[in-house]
């Protein structure tokens, strides 16, 4: 009912019980920091170093994202007028798809960009096409991920301008950002 207030307790042995549990966990967290007499300084001091550290962590992980991605540039081809891309690179899906973006804002029209890496033992194929390429309705990267994955024995799919596909065979990464270029008549 509103305004009615509960008040839950525990009496006699299961009060006994629930103390010990307590003291112990104390002491176990205690013997965690190594035996330090006030814990909950020496937590707050690890909280704050680990932040730290995450921070550094992240501002590592995007400087190499912009180096990877300089590099990927340097690494492109023109064919036909469009600036492509392909390239396996050793990093997880999540960087590749920041790199990936770094890329298009960068290189804003006439971009096929595609890039696969094996995170795991499992193979990812990462494409971008510029909307300038994909408006015509001829390039899709959705339609051609699906088709490329194939060679990963794999499925994925996407919007016009960017898809993944993930799949199970990292032996054939390659084939596939081979096939995504091909289906995309670039060469």
């Amino acid at each position: 009912a509103a305004g009615v207030r509960r008040i839950e307790a525990l009496t006699g042995a299961a009060a006994e019980e629930l103390m010990y549990k307590k003291d112990d966990l104390i002491e176990g967290l205690k013997a965690f920091f190594n035996n330090a007499k006030d814990l909950t300084s020496v937590i707050k001091k690890t909280i704050e170093e680990n932040a730290d550290l995450h921070k550094q962590l992240e501002s590592y992980v995007r400087k190499r994202e912009d180096e990877l991605k300089d590099r990927l540039i340097k690494s492109a081809h023109n064919e036909g007028g469009v600036t492509l891309i392909k390239h396996v690179v050793p990093f997880p899906p999540e960087v590749v798809k920041n790199v990936i973006f770094k890329i298009a804002a960068e290189v804003q029209q006439g971009l096929f960009c595609v890039i696969g890496c094996v995170n795991q033992g499992k193979p990812t194929i990462t494409l971008m096409i510029s909307k300038d390429l994909t408006t015509d309705g001829n390039l899709n990267a959705g339609s051609i991920v699906r088709e490329a994955a194939k060679l990963i024995q794999g499925g994925g799919g996407g919007a016009a301008h960017f898809a993944t596909a993930g799949g199970k065979n990292p032996d054939g990464l390659n084939a596939a950002i081979d096939r995504a270029v091909e289906l995309a008549h670039l060469k």
